[in-house]
């Protein structure tokens, strides 16, 4: 099988969603006070800042390691933050819908309290079939949007044969890479969400082994924001699922 030189995703800046789901968490809300569709939520100055220091950092890479490529959700926090780190990189850019973010569906816009509230059936519902497959009303399951990365990495693969691809998408898709990239099973993966919150402008990154396979060499990684003077949004004040 056609295979990749290298693969990075980075998840997206601090977003003003990502502020006001903080908010809402934390104050016991019910909603997140949200002013854009989920489409079109801007970055937070912070999340501007951390999109220029992940630019320094590709910048700075060997010749023969920068990305060939970046492929962006359409989403306007990822495009923003793909944006603000290729600037002078001369990386050409294209956005593709199946790198958006989960959609909630009636679940959208409420905090973890406001879905248990609000609709404690589904709160039920998922607890009954986990996370992996639940599927909110309207909206996708994990396993729905693992379909759709599945088919984007195949078509990378054939059109980017032994090249370096640059990802810019959600905290989601960097989980579920790692399920299909490394063959995760369900298990694997869930123990991962438990573990770890993605970080915004976080670089996960795994690159061609001696047998030519992807093998990982970096996960969540915010090292080059630290380097680079941005400010990592801390794990508490990145938003997660509701439910």
């Amino acid at each position: 099988m056609a295979e990749l030189a290298s693969l990075w995703i980075v998840r997206h800046g601090e977003s003003t969603a990502n502020v006001a789901a903080t908010a809402a968490e934390t104050s016991g809300a019910e909603l997140i006070d949200l002013t854009h569709r989920d489409a079109d939520v801007p970055l937070s100055p912070t999340g501007e800042e951390q999109a220029r220091a992940t630019g320094r950092w590709l910048a700075g890479l060997p010749e023969g390691r920068r990305p060939d490529v970046a492929v962006v959700s359409p989403y306007l926090r990822a495009v923003r933050t793909a944006e603000l780190a290729l600037a002078g990189t001369g990386v050409p850019m294209s956005r593709d819908e199946r790198l958006r973010d989960r959609e909630l569906g009636i679940l959208d816009g409420l905090t973890g309290h406001g879905v248990r509230k609000r609709y404690p059936e589904e709160a039920q519902r998922r607890a009954r079939l986990g996370k992996f497959y639940y599927r909110p009303p309207g909206g996708e399951s994990w396993t729905d949007v693992a379909l759709r990365l599945r088919a984007l990495l195949g078509d990378l693969r054939r059109d980017h044969e032994g090249g370096h691809v640059l990802l810019f998408g959600h905290d989601a898709l960097v989980f579920l890479l790692r399920y299909l990239v490394e063959g995760l099973t369900e298990e694997e993966l869930m123990a991962l969400t438990r573990e770890q919150v993605i970080a915004n402008c976080s670089v996960t990154g795994w690159r061609a082994d001696r047998a030519g396979h992807l093998a990982p060499e970096v996960f969540n990684d915010v090292a080059h924001l630290h380097r680079q003077g941005a400010q990592p949004t801390r794990e508490d004040e990145v938003h997660a699922e509701p439910v």
